[in-house]
């Protein structure tokens, strides 16, 4: 099986250009690139299984095929919609955010 292609809107690019500017001011290479790793393996296992994410925030906030995976070690969570032929990712939020705020208006994809 080919592994689907990852597809970011432009609003996780966002989150995740704002993780990373985050780790630098707060004066954390070494963990801006764990989380860019964190990230990378993230977006390959997705691609390849993305039916393992959980389902939560689709059934909480009424928004059918939604699903969430965690970073490891990061407290972050990717949240996507499998689409026929890739992974349509929406957003990237730290898990201490308001995550159904975050996700009232998702833009449209990159």
């Amino acid at each position: 099986m080919t592994a689907k292609p990852i597809v970011p809107r432009q609003q996780a690019l966002r989150d995740v250009d704002d993780a990373i500017a985050h780790y630098l001011q707060e004066d954390a290479p070494d963990a801006a690139l764990g989380f860019i790793a964190a990230l990378e393996r993230a977006y390959a296992h997705l691609g390849r299984q993305p039916a393992m994410g959980s389902p939560r925030w689709a059934h909480e906030l009424g928004l059918p095929g939604l699903r969430a995976w965690p970073l490891t070690r990061f407290a972050y969570l990717l949240l996507y919609v499998e689409r026929a032929d890739h992974v349509d990712v929406w957003r990237v939020l730290h898990t201490h955010r308001d995550i159904a705020a975050w996700m009232q208006a998702p833009d449209e994809p990159a």
